[in-house]
């Protein structure tokens, strides 16, 4: 990997701590289809999975509301600083 970055000087990698994931908000979503519309379904095919997962996400543009921030920036900076690596 270091020899890739290397090469690839425009990337550059960010720590996201373990406890971060929450920051995802696209991860966030794929656990609320998962939970509600896919864990303890049965489908016989893909083209029946993809109808539940499609049902499920007219449902919730129906219905929708915006994600909310519950913590604001310097709070969730300051948590991500207080997280110790493993030096990886």
């Amino acid at each position: 990997m270091k020899a890739w970055l290397a090469r690839n000087p425009r990337i550059t990698v960010h720590f996201t701590p373990t406890s971060g994931s929450w920051l995802n908000m696209v991860e966030i979503f794929f656990g609320i289809i998962t939970r509600q519309a896919i864990r303890r379904g049965t489908f016989g095919s893909v083209r029946e999975l993809v109808k539940a997962i499609t049902a499920f996400i007219d449902g919730w543009n129906e219905r929708c509301e915006p994600f909310v921030w519950t913590k604001d920036a310097d709070t969730i900076i300051a948590k991500a600083h207080r997280k110790s690596t493993s030096g990886t």
